[in-house]
């Protein structure tokens, strides 16, 4: 019984219950607050239940007789016990109490503090061991000097990664360009900054490299959001008026909701160059808002320049240095020619405005379609729009028609295929808009403008009277849609509309009565 009793009272003192009290409820609270540190949490405290044994078992060496081993083995584990709370009060201090003051610290400095609090901790055990301090720190200052001198690369790079932290010249989440790689900083340690690039690489940059040397922080600017300007290239021919290509392309973009770019500031065209070649240079220029998929979104804003310069009109520029080995002749563009004028009559037919028309009314329609492509989330048509009086067919893909109330909220109204149309009250009447159109995929249309319906009109003004009752129809469906009722029959009178639509397309095409 004396045995144990003097094993006891040699490692357990006075201040020891109260030690773990402590260690515990530090313990139990970064447990439930620090749920992503929790790996870090339970070594530590695996670390001061090891120590603790370790001061028992000095315990039972005393009690043992073997004194001198006793105390080197107690205070081996006093130190351990010690850095294990040291380490639990860091991981309180800078991780729970210091934020919920909002004064969040670099890891870093949280391991300087820490590591200063070791070697604090250290130096008071061997002082209380009966060590002279004052010869153990001249020699290891001598030591330390020629640490310092034989590691300087190594202290420079934690001095590095140190100054980068205090003064936030770069953090976590950033995205960088050191020379001609760039990529997003993941971590920065104590000798490195480890930058993950868009090539699934993790490239290493140690930090005295960063602290000597100009690196480019990309998208970061005082007070605004995370956002990065890209170039985008294209060439026009000369012929084409640039403020024409310039508000085509800005038009274009501006009213489509393309994933990861900004709003503000907006995209804007830019003529660059004019070229001896015989073109024009443009860039458009657009804020990048998620830096990652960059190329994936300067492709798909290419897709939106060539959709949009084609249904005006106008065609992108080749550096023609190639050689043409061979030129086709016109039977062959005859024969190409025929062949979409066969798919455009075959598309026609299906559209119900033009079910009454002859073959040769199709044969003249056709011949003045205009292919007009969109790209997904461009505005086809937009509600209230009294400029444009095309009617459209679409050939390819999905569009989605949609309603707008004031207070700008959407209503979606109906999803249009292939061989769907639409816009026929503007080419026909002249109105305006009556609902939005918005391209869910890539869609390909036919465009049918006012001109080439108007010719067919002045030879067959019959034809107005056949196509009002189908408008009439869509009319009172479109009304109905906007007004929340399922059945067109509590619509006014088709009749009475239809004569309306009528007389607005006589009117509009200034036909005879």
């Amino acid at each position: 019984m004396t045995f144990w009793r003097d094993a006891v009272d040699f490692f357990w003192g006075a201040e020891s219950l109260l030690l773990l009290l402590m260690v515990l409820a530090i313990f139990v609270l970064l447990n439930y607050f620090l749920r992503e540190d929790r790996q870090s949490l339970f070594n530590t405290m695996g670390f001061y239940i090891v120590c603790v044994f370790g001061q028992f078992v000095s315990g039972l060496l005393h009690a043992s007789e073997l004194l001198r081993a006793a105390e080197i083995v107690r205070e081996v584990f006093v130190i351990g016990a010690g850095i294990a709370l040291i380490r639990l009060w860091g991981l309180l201090i800078f991780r729970k109490i210091l934020p919920s003051f909002k004064l969040t610290l670099p890891r870093i400095t949280e391991d300087i503090f820490v590591i200063i609090a070791y070697i604090a901790w250290f130096m008071v055990r061997l002082r209380y061991a009966g060590l002279d301090l004052s010869s153990i720190l001249a020699t290891s200052a001598v030591i330390t000097a020629v640490i310092a001198f034989a590691m300087q690369d190594t202290l420079g790079n934690i001095l590095g990664g140190l100054a980068l932290q205090l003064d936030n010249s770069v953090e976590v989440g950033d995205w960088i360009k050191v020379d001609d790689i760039s990529g997003k900083v993941v971590d920065i340690r104590w000798r490195s900054t480890l930058v993950e690039t868009r090539n699934w690489e993790t490239v290493v940059f140690p930090n005295s490299q960063l602290m000597k040397n100009k690196f480019v922080v990309l998208g970061r600017r005082t007070d605004q959001p995370v956002q990065w300007r890209r170039w985008v290239w294209f060439n026009v021919g000369l012929d084409a008026p640039p403020p024409k290509v310039i508000n085509v392309i800005e038009d274009v973009i501006r009213h489509t909701d393309i994933p990861n770019v900004a709003s503000n500031p907006p995209p804007n065209c830019v003529l660059m160059d004019l070229d001896d070649k015989g073109y024009a240079r443009y860039a458009l220029r657009y804020w990048l808002t998620d830096l990652m998929p960059d190329d994936p979104t300067d492709g798909m804003m290419r897709w939106h320049i060539m959709a949009a310069l084609q249904r005006a009109g106008l065609k992108l520029a080749m550096d023609e240095r190639g050689i043409h080995l061979t030129k086709e002749n016109e039977k062959y563009e005859d024969a190409l020619h025929q062949r979409e004028v066969q798919l455009r009559l075959k598309t026609l037919r299906r559209v119900e405005l033009f079910s009454s028309m002859t073959e040769a009314e199709l044969v003249s329609l056709a011949e003045r379609l205009h292919y007009s492509p969109f790209a997904r989330g461009n505005l086809i048509t937009r509600q209230g729009d009294q400029q444009s009086h095309g009617l459209y067919i679409i050939i390819r893909g999905e569009a989605e028609v949609f309603l707008a109330s004031a207070g700008g909220e959407r209503r979606a109204v109906n999803v249009l295929r292939k061989g769907d149309f639409f816009g026929e009250m503007a080419l026909l009447t002249g109105a305006a808009r009556r609902a939005s159109v918005l391209a869910k995929t890539d869609v390909d249309c036919y465009r049918l403008d006012k001109d080439a319906f108007q010719a067919i009109l002045q030879v067959r003004p019959a034809i107005a009277d056949e196509v009002s009752h189908i408008l009439a129809l869509r009319s009172a469906q479109l009304d109905s849609a906007m007004q929340d009722i399922d059945s067109v029959a509590s619509h006014p009178d088709i009749s009475q509309s239809r004569n309306e639509i009528l007389a607005t397309i006589r009117r509009f095409f200034s036909l005879n009565n």
